[in-house]
């Protein structure tokens, strides 16, 4: 069955036509697993952890698995159960209501969907060797000339930060040192300045002629 719905879906790709699936599988990651095995590329709804029991199935009034239903643009139920070459006849009669003539008819579902298959497998390798060979070249391919020239900027830049935290650490340390160097220089400058109470040399030397004139006036007296 699903080799005939696979084909429909590209036989019928660019008209009105979809197929919705209903899975009774109990396990949610099984069905994902059968989707991609099955190649299952149209909607199909899970019927829940009850199986066959599901909700859907209960809804729908499914007794039977698996069951079809061929529902018109108005949504009414026009066809169940209905397979094969039958099944082709009843979607050209939808279709030609909404004066869309399609022709179904001697088409081998089965081997189309075969080649199909086939070809979407030969795609897939074609785009794995591809993607192989980019990976490669990227990898041989040498370095271009501005990437070359971004990775030196870079490193010139990295460089340059190092310098500056480098000259950062530094910093506090001298500016130590000239503060010691300066505080040494004034307390020299200031001991080697005269104290400010004593005497000068010029003022002393009158002190001392006055002295001895006073002596000399005292021996004429005498």
């Amino acid at each position: 069955m699903y080799p005939h719905e696979r084909s429909l879906t590209r036989t019928l790709a660019d008209k009105p036509f979809a197929i919705i699936g209903v899975n009774s599988d109990k396990d949610l990651d099984k069905l994902n697993e059968v989707c991609e095995e099955k190649h299952i590329t149209w909607r199909s709804f899970w019927n829940g952890e009850e199986g066959t029991q599901g909700p859907i199935s209960k809804k729908w009034q499914v007794t039977g698995w698996p069951t079809t239903y061929l529902i018109d643009q108005n949504g009414i139920i026009r066809y169940k159960n209905v397979r094969g070459e039958a099944l082709d006849e009843a979607i050209e009669t939808l279709l030609a209501e909404m004066d869309i003539a399609v022709d179904l008819t001697g088409i081998d579902h089965e081997a189309e969907d075969a080649k199909a298959l086939a070809g979407d497998s030969e795609e897939e390798r074609e785009d794995a060797e591809d993607d192989g060979e980019d990976e490669a070249n990227a990898k041989d391919k040498p370095e271009s000339k501005d990437a070359a020239v971004e990775k030196k900027d870079d490193d010139k830049a990295a460089d340059s930060k190092k310098a500056s935290a480098e000259k950062a650490d530094s910093e506090p340390a001298d500016k130590t040192g000239d503060e010691a160097n300066d505080g040494g220089k004034a307390d020299s400058d200031e001991e080697s300045q005269p104290a400010a109470d004593a005497e000068p040399e010029d003022e002393k030397e009158p002190a001392k002629e006055a002295e001895s004139e006073s002596k000399d006036d005292s021996d004429e007296k005498s």
